[in-house]
């Protein structure tokens, strides 16, 4: 049994050191050379292009099987403007033998140095990647695979030591889009690649001359890939001038796909950053000093079904907004959103005013496309949004609440509450597109508003002062102008106490016709007429707007005013009739006056409106003069003439800032 253990000892040896002797002396003595020209043949056949190697080619077998490749050309097809498509500087990769007996991976170096990849496609849309590897025969039928979910690794572990790509490039061209994209100073760098551990990550490139890098870790990739969680740390620079990091876990990659991230985009300025591409800002805005700082994070959570965002903040220059958003259903979709911004002047990031210049005339207009309301009734969202203050154009809102919802076709805006000019407002619209013309309904209640500097702000003007109070039920069909004028339906009431109309003198215009018929007395102090109460109610059916009922109440004069705004032809019919006040003296007035009461009749269309006193109207009112007094008071046919005409060009003034589409 002794002699049996023996020679079993001895031949062991024997083999062992043959085996030995095999790996340390075969690279000596093997000439690689002789195979060159074969590996060529066999890659070119595989590929179907030309491929060539260095003549320094390098093999070792233990203890690390290694091979070191120098000077690799994969050539282009003929027609392209490169020689080759892919070329490598140097290529060397060293594994360990014995450990693969037992199905561990333990690489100790695989790097790539200068590759440079050539993609071109020509104007006749042939690109050099296409017909890689020749003619392929028919398969007789094919196998169902395993994913790797199902079947795992063939391995037990992975372990590589040093995995770099080094000095790489990439260009990509299309002639026939004449495009051109470079990569350049490709560096990769893999840290403690192995199953059970994170893997290091270090990018870095010249995209279009312009730097990109990405650092972080990726991983436990596990036995099984796409099974489990995998966490990720990326932090991504750009131009040195925009970083994003993006933080969490992806679980189940290829069975459930769900994800749980932070992602953090770190303050930068969006015009430093179009600066550095060498391209010019793409929006121009009023204030030159926005969009100069944007920062933003938020926490993303999801899978194939649905998505959310959390705990998000957005900061835009000075203003910061608060946010969480979810979807789903994303066929319709289903939204879901809650947004709160403290403060913002949108009149700074709207675009400077245009130069004046003459448009010319169109000779004819294209008939509009027709909407398409079939996202919008599949759409269900639940939208909320507060607002601490806000500025656009010139005027200022406070604590506003909107609250929509879409289900169905119908899009309900309540509340649409804000604070305006120490008052309030409470509205309501709904937005009915289940046919394909849509319906809208708006519901307004305004209270103590402060309409003199809301005019100001938002008008750069001084039209009227006072508090206002109005309430509004108005109903629309259509979505252009003309059709809503021609189904505007409602009705409402303004009511302006302890006010004023700025820029004309009332009282002088209807008592006065003597003083040029609408100027009254000649006064150093801006015209303008007091009064305790304006109301002004109206009905509108069908764009027609009936005004009968409005009145003014004013320690100087009492006026009432009715007729009808023909929204569709645009046309007035508007009579103005003032009553006899015996005492003068009021809301800053001082002055004795009397006079002749004038009413004042409105006609015409919007463009060119005809204003004349109503002299016929006059007869059996109160206060008509003598036919004497009448003559005199009237003067002489010219001065009748440039006292009319001093009316008409002061009360175009005034409908031209008060009537949509006055011109003239």
């Amino acid at each position: 049994m002794k002699s049996v253990f023996k020679w079993f000892f001895i031949i062991g040896t024997v083999f062992f050191v043959i085996i030995v002797a095999a790996v340390l002396i075969i690279p000596k003595f093997v000439n690689i050379q002789k195979y060159k020209p074969t590996i060529e043949q066999k890659v070119a056949e595989a590929t179907g292009r030309s491929f060539t190697l260095g003549d320094d080619i390098d093999l070792s077998v233990f203890p690390w099987v290694g091979v070191k490749l120098t000077d690799l050309h994969l050539g282009n097809p003929e027609g392209f403007n490169e020689k080759d498509m892919v070329s490598v500087k140097n290529f060397e990769v060293r594994l360990k033998v014995m450990p693969l007996l037992s199905k561990r991976i333990e690489i100790k170096t695989f790097v790539l140095d200068g590759p440079a990849i050539y993609l071109e496609k020509l104007t006749n849309g042939k690109a050099n990647w296409q017909g890689m590897g020749g003619k392929q025969g028919k398969k007789a039928g094919k196998k169902k695979e395993k994913t790797p979910s199902e079947q795992g690794l063939p391995i037990e572990s992975l372990m590589v030591g040093n995995f770099s790509i080094t000095n790489g490039s990439l260009i990509y061209v299309d002639q026939g889009a004449n495009v051109k994209k470079q990569i350049s100073d490709l560096n990769l760098n893999l840290e403690n690649i192995s199953l059970e551990n994170p893997v290091g990550i270090s990018f870095a490139a010249m995209i279009d001359g312009k730097p990109v890098s990405l650092e972080g870790t990726a991983g436990p990739i596990g036995k099984e890939p796409g099974k489990g969680t995998m966490a990720i740390d990326f932090a991504v620079k750009v131009l040195e001038e925009l970083e994003i990091t993006l933080k969490g876990n992806i679980v189940d990659s290829l069975t459930s796909q769900a994800f749980d991230l932070e992602f953090t985009l770190s303050s930068f300025s969006p015009r430093k950053l179009m600066a550095a591409l060498n391209q010019k800002f793409p929006v121009q805005t009023k204030d030159p000093k926005v969009l100069d700082a944007i920062s933003l994070k938020t926490r993303l959570k999801g899978n194939p079904a649905s998505v959310s965002l959390s705990q998000g903040e957005l900061r835009l220059d000075d203003s910061k907004i608060l946010f969480s958003a979810s979807a789903k259903e994303f066929l319709k979709p289903n939204l879901k959103f809650d947004l709160t911004l403290d403060e913002i002047d949108l009149d700074r990031y709207l675009p400077p005013p245009p130069a004046k210049e003459k448009t010319p005339k169109a000779e004819g207009t294209m008939p509009s496309k027709k909407t398409d309301y079939g996202p919008l009734r599949k759409l269900v969202l639940d939208g909320k949004v507060k607002v601490g203050k806000l500025k656009a154009h010139g005027a200022i809102v406070e604590k506003v609440d909107v609250h929509i919802l879409a289900k169905n076709g119908i899009v309900t805006i309540d509340p649409m509450d804000l604070n305006l000019y120490d008052g309030s407002v409470a509205s309501k619209l709904v937005l009915n597109v289940q046919k394909n013309t849509p319906q809208t309904k708006v519901t307004l209640d305004a209270k103590d508003i402060q309409v003199g500097p809301l005019m100001k702000d938002a008008l750069q003007k001084e039209l009227i002062e006072g508090t206002l109070k109005a309430k509004l039920e108005i109903a629309m069909t259509g979505e252009t102008p003309d059709m809503i004028k021609q189904t505007l339906t409602g009705q409402g009431e303004l009511l302006f106490n302890d006010g004023a109309i700025i820029g004309y003198d009332l009282a002088g215009m209807v008592r006065n016709i003597k003083g040029k018929f609408g100027v009254g007395e000649q006064v150093k102090e801006k015209p303008r007429t007091d009064f305790a109460e304006l109301k002004i109610p109206f009905t509108a059916k069908n764009g027609l707007i009936n005004t009968v009922g409005t009145s003014m109440t004013s320690p100087l004069v009492r006026v009432i005013a009715k007729g009808n705004i023909n929204l569709v032809k645009e046309l007035l019919d508007l009579r103005i009739e003032p009553k006899f006040v015996a005492t003068l003296k009021g809301q800053g007035d001082s002055k004795q006056r009397s006079g002749l009461m004038v009413p004042v009749l409105i006609t015409g269309t919007f463009t060119s409106p005809k204003i004349r006193p109503d002299l016929a109207g006059m007869v059996g009112g109160q206060g008509l003069p003598s036919a004497e007094g009448l003559k005199q008071a009237l003067g002489s046919k010219e001065d009748q003439k440039a006292k009319v005409e001093t009316v008409k060009e002061d009360a175009k003034k005034q409908l031209k800032s008060l009537l949509p589409g006055f011109t003239k």
